[in-house]
């Protein structure tokens, strides 16, 4: 049986001609200008079209961000979209800083019907399109090049003499040779040639030449290529605004978006969150997030992340991937354990206002609104680090590398057993259990201390596995003291292998914790304790290790 999956019916996309590039010698060191298409070009990609309501929560968020520049509709197409477009300069909705745009095709009709939902606008740009491919030409308009250069001639003839009837709304003129990447690039710049002739740009008031990736069809570098290229021969450079609007089919809208900027262009189209046809749109975010990541302003303000998100998800009824660049819910969480520690060990060094550099983390994730506990989550794949830095972030334990280790494992054979991610509270629950109310079968019920001569003695009333047991010991210090009255009272021999403190907070009424481990034939066992006072402290955390190491002993005999 033959497959249809067969890749001899397709062609590589054939290499631009072009000496000397060099696009791939430069470097992005301040953003374009951007211009957002979601409620066109997005918009049209819906199932189901945003409602009005939809249309002007999504606008608001727009200006919000920062665009100046946003593609309202394409009013001769539909009459919810003219309606919308008279909706925001009637209301007056359009700030003084914005301009909306508009699409059109270059068909009379409808340049006509586009400027009358224009009436009245302040400033505005009218962005008319034709394709140019050669499939298009030769498949769809079964005509040649002539006739394609005249449609795109009458078109910009039919724009000046529609604008010259509305000499109150300041004009911009924008022409898109659609389908750009499937077009000849010295056949691009003679329709674009023929239509800046009608239009007479100038340095000071200059057209733009938008040049759509309509379907990406090759590598981002061959693109950037024909943007070169195009700049090359376009004829009054000085006086043309080149633009981008790379849609996604190949999943590099970014990388060609950015390769292009490289290669000469000063203006970018796209969506928040890449929303458009078939695969969708360029990602703004993604593309200004890259930008900010490496200390350029991006011109947008994206410092409320998750208000965008959900903007936007009501706006176009889109799930936005948890790991989605920059904007995905995941997308500064950490699962590995190695990954976890080493974020870890770079948080605990990082000084407020010195350069950003942390393992894994490419910007701090507070400048858009994530917090710190959401970059480390558990589950069975996590390790210390991760463990460690929930219990450090949430609870205030600083725990020492070696309880990290042993309560990792503690946290991975949960994690195991329920086959799923486990929850800050529910670590700490663990915690608690294991070592804090953990069962103890040897408890204090009093004691007293003296100092003399530098020693202290130690005398107290011990419940041991349910008796009252009296215990006396010496030692340098307190807990010295108590442990070798307790190694004498019940026989047996161990030793403290490691110790530490600290204050639980900050204050006079704050808590200190403890932490302990001892060694017996071989073994280790941990303790933890909190008390306010730091002796107290001490010896409960030394009990709870004893308590543990006591009760499998007796479980072994």
């Amino acid at each position: 049986m033959s497959s249809r999956f067969d890749h001899t019916k397709y062609k590589a996309f054939p290499p631009i001609e072009i000496k000397d590039r060099t696009w791939p010698d430069k470097v992005i060191t301040e953003a374009p200008t951007w211009c957002s298409v979601d409620l066109r070009d997005g918009n049209q990609a819906l199932i189901e079209p945003m409602s009005v309501a939809q249309k002007k929560k999504m606008f608001e968020l727009l200006v919000e961000v920062g665009f100046k520049e946003i593609e309202v509709g394409f009013p001769a197409a539909s009459q919810p979209d003219f309606d919308f477009v008279r909706s925001l300069i009637e209301e007056d909705k359009v700030p003084e800083d914005v301009t909306i745009q508009v699409l059109t095709q270059a068909r009379p009709e409808l340049i006509q019907r586009t400027f009358e939902s224009l009436q009245g606008a302040r400033r505005a740009i009218l962005h008319l399109y034709n394709s140019t491919s050669v499939v298009q030409r030769e498949k769809v308009f079964k005509t040649d090049k002539a006739g394609i250069v005249d449609i795109a001639v009458e078109g910009a003839k039919e724009v000046v003499r529609c604008a010259a009837q509305q000499p109150e709304t300041e004009w911009v003129f924008q022409y898109s040779p659609e389908s750009f990447t499937g077009t000849e690039v010295d056949f691009a710049v003679e329709v674009c040639d023929a239509v800046n002739a009608v239009w007479q740009p100038t340095a000071e008031n200059p057209v733009i030449i938008n040049l759509p990736a309509t379907v990406e069809m090759a590598t981002p570098n061959v693109y950037a290529d024909q943007i070169e290229l195009f700049g090359r021969l376009i004829k009054n450079r000085d006086s043309v605004v080149i633009s981008l609007h790379t849609h996604n089919d190949r999943s590099c809208a970014v990388g060609a978006a950015e390769l292009a900027v490289m290669a000469g262009a000063q203006r970018v189209e796209g969506t928040l969150l890449g929303n458009g046809e078939r695969t969708g749109n360029m990602d703004i975010v993604i593309m200004a997030m890259n930008l900010y990541s490496q200390g350029i302003d991006p011109g947008l303000d994206l410092h409320d992340m998750d208000r965008i998100v959900s903007v936007v998800r009501e706006c176009t009824q889109i799930d936005v991937h948890p790991r989605q660049a920059w904007s995905g819910d995941l997308v500064f969480t950490a699962f590995s354990g190695s990954h976890q520690d080493a974020i870890k060990k770079c948080l605990d060094v990082y000084e407020e206002g010195t350069p950003w550099e942390i393992a894994y983390l490419p910007i701090d994730p507070r400048d858009i609104g994530r917090t710190y506990q959401d970059v480390i989550r558990v589950n069975s794949q996590s390790g210390k680090g991760g463990v460690a830095y929930v219990l450090s972030n949430k609870f205030g334990f600083e725990l020492p590398r070696w309880l990290q280790i042993e309560f990792s494992r503690v946290v991975q054979k949960s994690t195991e057993d329920s086959g799923g991610e486990i929850h800050p509270d529910e670590i700490w629950e663990l915690f608690n259990n294991h070592y804090l109310n953990n069962e103890k079968v040897l408890s204090l019920e009093n004691f007293t201390i003296e100092k003399q001569e530098g020693r202290e003695t130690f005398k107290a009333q011990i419940v041991y596995f349910g008796k009252d047991i009296a215990i006396s010991g010496e030692g340098d210090g307190v807990l010295g003291a108590f442990v070798e009255g307790l190694k004498k009272a019940i026989n047996l021999d161990f030793e403290i292998m490691e110790y530490g403190e600290h204050a639980l907070g900050q204050g006079a009424d704050a808590e200190a914790v403890t932490y302990i481990q001892i060694r017996c034939d071989g073994r280790r066992y941990s303790g933890v304790a909190i008390s306010k006072d730091i002796i107290a402290s001490s010896l409960n955390a030394f009990m709870g290790a004893a308590s543990q190491m006591l009760s499998e002993q007796q479980a072994a005999a």
